[in-house]
């Protein structure tokens, strides 16, 4: 029995830690996307706010809020989805389940990796925001925090499933396992709200916690008093696919040693 619960969690993230601060390449990747889908959207934002009419303003910073916010989900979502992948790419996998680490502490480490990937990244999203757009993510105040709760925790879920793909259907479904988080981006009201989308669609955005997080993130941009309700929503969501994508994991995981899928997907 481990003696300290969290040592197997402290060393999945030491190794992903050491993975980055010893490989510049890795660590360069971890911040040009964002960079680059901030600079096109900021430039485009200031663009509309300097040819539009006056009332496109507010609008306009809603689309660099849905870029910080957005980067919080993606990031967590990439810290469990591709630090599973990493295993499997370097045919490590095998050694991870013989190793005295448990489902949950290894979920939980990339949970954690998730976590530390979005504390590097927006802090340094939100510095270039402020320097060439003038937009401060502080002014969401208190609710920043809640904001950014919420969106790991979806971006949680969505690692888990993707886990779930690649295990149960190898390294065919690797693309899946990237595409995921861009798949659900169009339902989940990013860039504009939820009555956007055609009526059909609508049923799938209010099932997302993210779209309620991003319609909470605009009204409290606009000064409206629904954001505590919205973000209410979204939690009690979150808590239903965090179950939902850790039994979906369970039961792969379980399929997966029936058949001997951990060793074709070790190995491939």
């Amino acid at each position: 029995m481990n003696a300290f619960p969290f040592s197997a969690i402290t060393g999945i993230v030491l190794r992903y830690f050491y993975l980055y601060t010893r490989n510049g390449l890795r660590a360069f990747e971890l911040f040009f996307w964002p960079l680059n889908t901030l600079l096109v959207w900021g430039f485009l934002t200031r663009y509309l706010s300097q040819t539009g009419p006056g009332e496109v303003a507010l609008p306009v910073t809603f689309l660099l809020g849905g870029v910080l916010l957005w980067d919080v989900q993606f990031r967590a979502t990439q810290g469990v989805s591709v630090s599973f992948l990493e295993d499997v790419w370097t045919r490590n996998l095998l050694n991870v389940f013989v190793a005295p680490v448990r489902t949950w502490e290894l979920v939980a480490g990339f949970c954690a990796v998730g976590f530390l990937r979005v504390l590097i990244t927006v802090p340094v999203l939100s510095l270039m925001a402020f320097a060439a757009f003038q937009f401060n993510i502080l002014d969401f105040n208190f609710w920043l925090i809640p904001f950014f709760g919420n969106l790991l925790l979806f971006g949680w879920s969505m690692g888990m499933l993707a886990n779930a793909l690649v295990l149960r259907w190898g390294q065919a479904a690797e693309g899946l396992s990237w595409a995921l988080p861009f798949l659900l981006q169009p339902f989940t009201a990013v860039y504009y709200t939820v009555e956007t989308l055609p009526g059909f669609l609508q049923p799938v955005a209010l099932a997302l916690p993210s779209s309620h997080v991003f319609e909470a993130m605009r009204h409290a941009m606009a000064g409206e008093d629904r954001v505590g309700q919205g973000l209410g929503v979204a939690f009690g969501l979150n808590l239903l696919w965090l179950a939902t994508a850790g039994m979906v994991m369970h039961w792969v995981l379980g399929i997966a040693r029936e058949k001997g899928l951990l060793t074709k997907v070790a190995t491939q």
